[in-house]
């Protein structure tokens, strides 16, 4: 049994239950545990006197890891109000669904019982179902964005931090973010010593707990947003990720930021190089040539989907660009005969990994 010591009568100060999801993502859960365990006792002694948490579940069952390793519950769903926090670990969206309708109602008795909830990774899905996240902001992962707004659309939703505390529930993006949100949970009930404790001991340098403003690393199409450390550049360029189908005025983005649309352009100029408008186009050019290779949208349907207003401008845009037509990449790709223009090597290589992402499976 996990965070559980024989002798240990004083009641720990935070108290985590964890529901694991199917095919849950096995580095989050134990960058989570792992930070509880250190918070827990001195050094790395690792008892669990300020902290216990044990893993529950419907299903006597172990669960299996996205990676195919298996972890055993501790418990049966026990009383919500055994515990401070309940954690969904997500992980995989693809097949069965996530967790059983008995976890759904159980995450529904907690929430009306009082008792914080959390999602992490795709567990923030868990939630959704669960009912639990109406008129709460949810973090996601820039990946699983448009995942989210097909299956909640009628949910907010942001891709731009870790992770995000709203009143009762934290949701948060998942990867590295998980240790940020584990740091943020061990702040505000021990204190900063013992989040920096966590992080030192994990090798996780930081100044300090990092707090959910923290921008989430940038997308693989946006290589140039690498190049700055400016907040309202890249809270500017993930609004643009985001909204690739039906593009943004930069003025309306500037006016979210609380800037000017002058000053905005100045920003971009100065920190990449471009206008806000060029690097709008930009990407969504990166987005369109992603699409095409993959083979499986017809090229009117690409144009919608990158938000251009017909496939004749689409076609002399994409060949300004990367100078051939989207029918000619698309013949050329197809038959093995494209060679990567050199607008993608350096900074861009991160467009070839998103799309062999993209065709895994």
């Amino acid at each position: 049994m996990r965070g559980t010591t024989p002798g240990t009568h004083k009641a720990p100060n935070l108290r985590v239950g964890i529901i694991l999801a199917r095919q849950f993502t096995l580095s989050a859960f134990a960058l989570l545990v792992d930070h509880l365990r250190l918070a827990a006792d001195r050094n790395d002694n690792s008892r669990p006197i300020r902290c216990q948490w044990r893993i529950i579940a419907e299903q006597p069952e172990p669960v299996r890891s996205s990676c195919g390793i298996p972890v055993s519950r501790d418990a049966a769903l026990l009383p919500p109000t055994e515990f401070d926090y309940i954690i969904v670990v997500g992980g995989l969206l693809q097949g069965r669904e996530q967790v059983g309708e008995q976890t759904l109602a159980y995450l529904r008795q907690a929430a009306a019982q009082g008792v914080a909830l959390v999602g992490v990774c795709t567990g923030v899905f868990v939630l959704c179902r669960a009912g639990v996240m109406k008129n709460r902001l949810c973090c996601v992962s820039w990946y699983h964005r448009q995942d989210f707004i097909e299956a909640f659309p009628d949910h907010n939703v942001s891709s731009d931090r870790l992770f995000v505390a709203d009143r009762s529930r934290i949701s948060c993006s998942g990867g590295a973010g998980t240790a940020d949100m584990a740091s943020y949970l061990l702040e505000k009930h021990f204190g900063k010593s013992t989040a920096q404790k966590a992080s030192h001991v994990l090798l996780l340098e930081r100044q300090a707990v990092r707090q959910q403003n923290l921008l989430q690393p940038t997308p693989p199409l946006m290589g140039e947003i690498r190049l700055t450390s400016n907040p309202h550049v890249k809270r500017a360029a993930m609004a643009m990720e985001q909204n690739m189908n039906e593009p943004v005025a930069i003025g309306v983005i500037a006016e979210q930021l609380g800037l000017s649309p002058r000053h905005l352009v100045r920003l971009f100029q100065t920190e990449i190089g471009m206008k806000p408008t060029d690097f709008y186009r930009l990407i969504r050019l990166r987005y369109a040539r992603a699409l095409l290779r993959q083979g499986d949208m017809s090229i009117t349907e690409i144009a919608i989907e990158t938000g251009f207003s017909d496939c004749a401008h689409f076609s002399r845009q994409f060949k300004a660009r990367f100078g051939l037509t989207p029918t000619e990449l698309r013949l050329m790709a197809s038959g093995g005969s494209y060679t990567e223009p050199a607008v993608f090597n350096d900074n861009y290589a991160g467009v070839r990994l998103f799309e062999e992402m993209e065709h895994v499976g």
